[in-house]
C-alpha cells in the first residue's frame, strides 16, 4: 500500500474526544493527523459549493413559504404547517441520508446529484404548488379535518426537495477526513452554508423579488443548484482522496461507533435549536413592531440572524480543535446563550423604543435600512454567535474516532432540527398566546440552561481516572445549582415589552417625545394583548379611543376614522338596491361591520378576522360605536385570514367590503392581487358590489398607482371614494361590481329618509354625512377617468407581490397631498353614473365641480 492510503485509512477507533483521559491538548493530536494536500486544496472549493446550496435554499424557502400561503392560508396554524413540513423534511433527509446511501459512494458526485434534484423540483414547484393550491380549495374543510388537509399540502409539497435539503450535509460530510482535524471542519462547511443563506435572504427580499418575480427568483436559485451540481461532479473527478477513503469505510453493518454519552449531546444541540427558533419567533416578533413589519424588516431580521449563526459556527470550528473538553465548552456556550436571551430581552425594552429614532427623519428608504441593520445587530447578534458555535462544538463533542463523517454530522444536524420545529412551533401557537414574550424569553433562559447540563453531563458523571461515579454525580448537582441559579438570576432581569411599542411600533420615539412635551392629557392603555397572530392595544386619550394591531393605528373613535369605517359599510350597502348578505374583511373596532346592523333587508354578517383577541375587545371598547355587531344575531365570525376563507367558501354575498391592514405589512399584498380581486368578484351575486380600503398615507406615488391599476384591471368600472380632511385626501374607499348600475341621488335620499332607515342615517349623520349629497360628494373619480395616470402601473399579482416591496419602499413617504392632488385633476362629474334631477342633484354636482369642503 502507497504512503498516501496508509495516511488516509480511518484511524482505529478509540475514547471520544469528549472523554479522553490523556493530558494531550486536542490541538496536538491533531496537527499529526487528517494534513491530507488533495483535502486542503479541494476545501475552499468544497465550502464554495456549500454557499451555492445555502444561496438557493434560502431563495426556494422565501418563494415556497409565499406560494403555499395563497394555497392553505397564512394564518399562525397554516404557517406552523409550512415550518414543520420544511424543517420536518431537513430533519429526515439528515437524519435518513447515512442509512440510506453507502459511504462507499463518492460523496462529491453523491452531492452532485442532491444539488440537481433541489434544482428540478424548485422548478416543478412553481406549476406544482399552484396545482396544489387549487386542489385543496375544490376539497377543503373546516376544523380539524380542515389542518391535516393543509398539512398535507404542505408535506406534498415541500418534504421531496427539503429531504434532499436536509442530505446535503452528511453527504458532503463524507468527503471530510474522519479524524478529529476532518469532523472540525464539518463546521466551517455549515459557515459557508449560512453564508450563502445570508446573501439568498438579501438578494431575494431586497433584489430577485422587489424587481423581477417568483419565476425570475425561482430560475436563479435553480440555476446555482446546476452550478454547484457540475462543480462537484467535476469536483470528484480530480479528488483523488475520496476513492481511496471510500474503499475502507466503516462496516455498514456493524452497529455505528458513538462516544459514551453521544445521546446527551444530541439532546444539548436540541435544546440550543429549540431556543434559537423559539427566540426567532419572539424577537421577529418584538423586532417588527419597533422597525415595522414590511418585507425588508423581515429579510434584515433573518440575515443578521444568519450571520450571527455564521460566524459563529466559524468561530466554534476553530475553538473545537483547540479546547481540551468541546462538551464542557458547549455546555459553556449554553449558559452564554441564557445570558444572551437576557441581554437582548433588555435591549428590546430599555433601549430600542426609546432610542432617538424619527422613521420621518430621512425617506430614504436605505437610510432607515442601514439603521435597522445596526439596531438588529445591537439586539441579537450576541446570542445567534453563541448558537452558531453550538453546532460544530456539538460535532466535536459527539465524534467517535472512525465514526462515519456522515452519520455524525446527519445525526447532530437532525437533532438541531428538531429541536427548532419544537420551539418555532411551541413559542408561536402556544406560549406566545398564552404566557406573553416576557414569560416566553425567561422560559427560553431556563431551556438554555438545561441544554447546558445536557452537554455537560458525560463530562462529568463519566468514570474518569481518580473519580468514582458517585463524586461526579455530585459534581453534577452542584452543576445544576449553579445553572439554576444563573437562570433564575438572569430570567428575573426579563421585563415585559412596554404597551407603547405594541401601539406605536415604529413611531414609538417621536410620539412618546411629544406626549412628554403635552403633559395635561396622558394616553392610557385600556386593553392589552400578544395574540397568536398579532399584538393588539386599546388605548384612551381624553373621549377617544384609538385601536392598533401590532405598532400600527387602525381605527379610532376619531371623526376621521369613524367616517372612514362608516363609509366603507355604508357606500357599498346604499348603492347595493338591497342588500341581504354580507361579508366583511377583517374586524378591527367593528365600526364597519356594524355599520350593516341598521339595515333592515340584511340576513347574514359573515365576518373574516384573524386574531381572535380582537373581537371581544373591540365589542368591550367600541360596542356604541359598531352598534354591538358581534352580539348581533345575524353575525357569525370566521376566524382565518380572508385570502384563506374566500378561496374555500362555498357561498355567495351581495356585499364584501374588506379593510385589511396596511399593504406594506409583510404578506398582506395577497390582500390587493388581481388574483384575490377576481376570487372576490366570483364570490358575489349578480347585482353584487365589493368596497376596498386603499390608504395613500404612508404610501409613495407608485404604490398608490399600483394599488388603483390593479383594482382596476378586475373591475374596470369602478369608482373612487375620498375620507378626507382639510381637503387632504387620507384614505380611499374603491367601489367596484361586474356591472356598475346607475346611481339615483333622489331614490337615495328618499331611501334615507324611510322610517326603517333612520337608523342608517343617524349613523351617518354622526359622521358628518346628513344627507345622500353629503356622502356621493366624497366622489373622487373612476377607472375610465384615470386611465392616464395609471398608464404603465405595474399590477399586483400572486407570483410578484410587487405591492409589498413598493409599499415597503414609500412606508415613510409624505407625498400623500400630491398623489390626491393628481387624483382629483381628473375628477369631473360622471354622467351616466350619478343621476338625477332638481336641487339635490344639482347641488350634488355642484361639490364635485369644487374641491372638497372641511368636515
Amino acid at each position: 500500500m502507497t504512503t498516501k492510503g496508509r495516511r488516509n485509512r480511518l484511524p482505529p477507533a478509540g475514547p471520544p474526544a469528549a472523554v479522553r483521559t490523556d493530558p494531550e491538548p486536542l490541538a496536538a493530536r491533531i496537527a499529526t493527523t487528517g494534513n491530507s494536500p488533495e483535502f486542503s486544496r479541494l476545501l475552499p472549493w468544497v465550502l464554495f459549493l456549500f454557499a451555492g446550496s445555502g444561496f438557493a435554499a434560502l431563495v426556494y424557502e422565501i418563494i415556497w413559504f409565499q406560494l403555499l400561503q395563497l394555497a392553505i392560508g397564512s394564518s399562525a396554524v397554516s404557517l406552523g404547517l409550512l415550518l414543520a413540513a420544511y424543517m420536518g423534511g431537513l430533519c429526515a433527509g439528515s437524519a435518513m441520508f447515512p442509512r440510506l446511501v453507502s459511504a462507499r459512494q463518492n460523496p462529491l458526485r453523491v452531492y452532485a446529484l442532491l444539488e440537481l434534484g433541489i434544482g428540478i423540483f424548485g422548478v416543478v414547484a412553481l406549476v406544482a404548488v399552484p396545482l396544489a393550491g387549487r386542489l385543496y380549495a375544490s376539497i377543503a374543510a373546516t376544523g380539524l379535518i380542515g389542518m391535516i388537509l393543509r398539512g398535507l399540502v404542505a408535506a406534498l409539497c415541500l418534504l421531496p426537495p427539503t429531504l434532499l435539503m436536509g442530505a446535503s450535509l452528511p453527504a458532503i460530510s463524507r468527503w471530510a477526513e474522519a479524524t478529529p482535524r476532518g469532523v472540525s471542519r464539518l463546521g466551517f462547511l455549515y459557515s459557508a452554508n449560512i453564508a450563502g443563506a445570508v446573501i439568498g435572504c438579501v438578494a431575494a427580499g431586497f433584489y430577485l423579488l422587489r424587481v423581477y418575480d417568483m419565476a425570475v427568483a425561482t430560475w436563479a436559485a435553480a440555476a446555482v443548484n446546476c452550478a454547484v451540481a457540475v462543480l462537484a461532479w467535476v469536483l470528484s473527478r480530480h479528488d483523488s482522496t475520496g476513492g481511496e477513503r471510500a474503499a475502507d469505510p466503516p462496516s455498514e453493518r456493524a452497529p455505528a461507533r458513538r462516544a459514551p454519552g453521544a445521546m446527551l449531546i444530541y439532546l444539548a444541540i436540541a435544546f440550543s435549536g429549540l431556543t434559537a427558533l423559539g427566540a426567532e419567533v419572539v424577537w421577529t416578533r418584538l423586532l417588527s413592531l419597533l422597525l415595522g413589519p414590511t418585507v425588508y424588516t423581515f429579510s434584515i431580521i433573518l440575515a443578521v440572524y444568519l450571520v450571527g449563526l455564521c460566524g459563529g459556527s466559524s468561530a466554534g470550528s476553530f475553538l473545537s480543535r483547540r479546547v481540551r473538553n468541546p462538551g464542557a465548552t458547549l455546555a459553556l456556550c449554553q449558559i452564554l446563550i441564557a445570558a444572551g436571551i437576557a441581554w437582548t430581552a433588555w435591549t428590546l425594552v430599555w433601549v430600542l423604543p426609546y432610542w432617538p429614532a424619527d422613521p420621518w427623519l430621512s425617506i430614504n428608504p436605505w437610510a432607515n435600512f442601514d439603521f435597522d441593520v445596526m439596531r438588529c445587530l445591537r439586539s441579537i447578534l450576541p446570542a445567534t454567535l453563541l448558537w452558531g458555535a453550538s453546532f460544530p462544538l456539538a460535532l466535536a463533542a459527539a465524534a467517535a474516532e472512525g465514526e462515519d463523517p456522515g452519520r455524525l454530522s446527519g445525526e447532530v444536524y437532525a437533532a438541531n432540527t428538531a429541536g427548532s420545529i419544537v420551539g418555532a412551533l411551541a413559542f408561536s401557537l402556544l406560549l406566545i398566546p398564552s404566557i406573553g414574550t416576557q414569560n416566553s424569553e425567561r422560559l427560553l433562559v431556563w431551556l438554555a440552561a438545561v441544554g447546558a447540563l445536557a452537554a455537560i453531563a458525560p463530562f462529568v458523571i463519566t468514570v474518569r481516572e481518580k473519580t468514582t461515579r458517585n463524586s461526579g454525580v455530585g459534581r453534577f448537582a452542584s452543576y445544576a445549582a449553579g445553572a439554576a441559579a444563573a437562570a433564575w438570576l438572569l430570567s428575573s432581569t426579563v421585563s415585559g415589552i412596554p404597551w407603547q411599542a405594541m401601539a406605536y411600533g415604529r413611531r414609538i420615539a417621536p410620539i412618546l417625545r411629544d406626549q412628554s412635551l403635552a403633559g395635561d392629557n396622558p394616553t392610557t392603555p385600556a386593553f392589552v394583548a400578544e395574540g397568536i397572530n398579532a399584538s393588539v392595544v386599546i388605548a384612551q386619550r381624553g373621549d377617544e379611543r384609538f385601536f392598533y394591531v401590532s405598532g400600527k393605528a387602525e381605527a379610532s373613535s376619531g371623526l376621521l376614522d369613524m367616517r372612514l369605517q362608516r363609509m366603507m359599510g355604508h357606500i357599498p350597502a346604499l348603492v347595493h338596491p338591497a342588500p341581504k348578505s354580507v361579508l366583511v374583511v377583517g374586524f378591527g373596532a367593528g365600526v364597519t361591520a356594524g355599520s350593516f346592523v341598521p339595515y333592515p333587508e340584511v340576513s347574514s354578517i359573515v365576518i373574516c378576522e384573524l386574531e381572535p383577541s380582537i373581537p371581544p375587545a373591540s365589542d368591550e371598547f367600541f360596542g356604541k360605536e359598531n352598534n354591538h355587531v358581534l352580539r348581533d344575531r345575524r353575525t357569525r365570525v370566521v376566524y382565518d385570514d380572508a385570502r384563506h376563507y374566500i378561496l374555500t367558501a362555498p357561498g355567495k354575498f351581495d356585499v364584501i367590503t374588506t379593510d385589511p391592514i396596511h399593504p406594506w405589512v409583510k404578506g398582506t399584498s395577497t390582500l390587493y392581487s388581481k388574483e384575490y380581486y377576481e376570487l372576490v368578484r366570483r364570490h358575489l351575486n349578480p347585482g353584487g358590489v365589493v368596497a376596498q380600503w386603499l390608504p395613500i398615507y404612508e404610501s409613495d406615488e407608485e404604490t398608490i398607482k399600483t394599488e388603483l391599476a390593479t383594482f382596476f384591471s378586475v373591475f374596470p368600472t369602478a369608482t373612487v371614494w375620498s375620507n378626507y380632511l382639510n381637503g387632504d385626501g387620507y384614505d380611499l374607499v374603491l367601489l367596484g361590481a361586474p356591472d356598475t348600475p346607475p346611481i339615483d341621488v333622489n331614490a337615495l335620499q328618499q331611501r334615507l329618509s324611510e322610517a326603517g332607515y333612520a337608523q342608517v342615517s343617524a349613523s351617518l349623520a354622526e359622521t358628518g354625512f346628513h344627507s345622500a349629497v353629503d356622502l356621493l360628494s366624497t366622489y373622487a373619480g373612476r377607472a375610465i377617468d384615470l386611465a392616464p395616470m395609471l398608464a404603465g402601473a405595474q399590477i399586483n399579482d400572486d407570483l410578484n407581490m410587487r405591492l409589498q416591496y413598493l409599499a415597503g419602499l414609500g412606508l415613510n413617504s409624505v407625498i400623500s397631498p400630491r398623489v390626491y392632488a393628481e387624483i382629483l385633476s381628473y375628477r369631473q362629474f360622471p354622467d351616466g353614473l350619478l343621476v338625477g334631477q332638481g336641487e339635490n342633484f344639482d347641488a350634488l354636482r355642484e361639490l364635485i365641480r369644487r374641491p372638497h369642503k372641511t368636515f
